[in-house]
């Protein structure tokens, strides 16, 4: 099964950052990710077996069991990709707790022989996809206000022709 681990949005700022996405679905052409598959992924995991799922779960217990809930400060917007065929996204304060608790997340999938993609870790909210992005054109948008999250989860990703559907199948709380 195709898995990641994510840090889960807080409600209010799932909604704030849904408003920031029709702003910007007025400027900008491109899918726009629905809301339901918001969140800030940790370490992407690809392809695992349910061992491995099993194992991934207490990665979580380990890493999350003294870690407090996450601030999370929206940090302007950003692009992976050519403007013209980008994915946009709500980047995120690097903070320090923040980025300890991936590093912690990272650094016990690696002791427990659990693969993940190793690239640097960027916080971030995906907006939209297939986007085409002319900075000059983004402009009077108001932006989600800081907020805290307390749960990070192992999710299954499902793809299909409409985007990606995710499925919960473990949550650790923060806090």
């Amino acid at each position: 099964m195709r898995t990641f681990i994510a840090l889960d949005l807080p409600n209010e700022l799932i909604e704030q950052v849904a408003d920031l996405s029709r702003q910007l679905s007025s400027m900008v052409r491109g899918r726009f990710v629905a809301r339901s598959t918001y969140h800030v992924t940790l370490a992407f995991l690809g392809e695992i077996s349910e061992a491995e799922a099993r194992r991934v779960m207490d990665v979580l217990d380990t890493a999350c069991a003294h870690a407090a809930a996450i601030r999370l400060v929206p940090d302007g917007l950003g692009i992976y990709g050519k403007p013209v065929d980008a994915t946009l996204l709500l980047k995120l304060a690097h903070g320090r707790d923040l980025m300890n608790l991936a590093m912690a997340v990272r650094e016990e999938l690696r002791a427990q022989g659990v693969s993940y993609d190793e690239k640097a870790f960027d916080p971030h909210v995906t907006l939209a996809r297939r986007a085409r992005v002319l900075p000059q054109a983004l402009s009077d948008l108001v932006f989600p206000a800081e907020s805290s999250s307390n749960s990070v989860t192992l999710y299954k990703s499902e793809l299909s022709q409409e985007g990606a559907t995710y499925k919960p199948l473990y949550t650790a709380h923060l806090g």
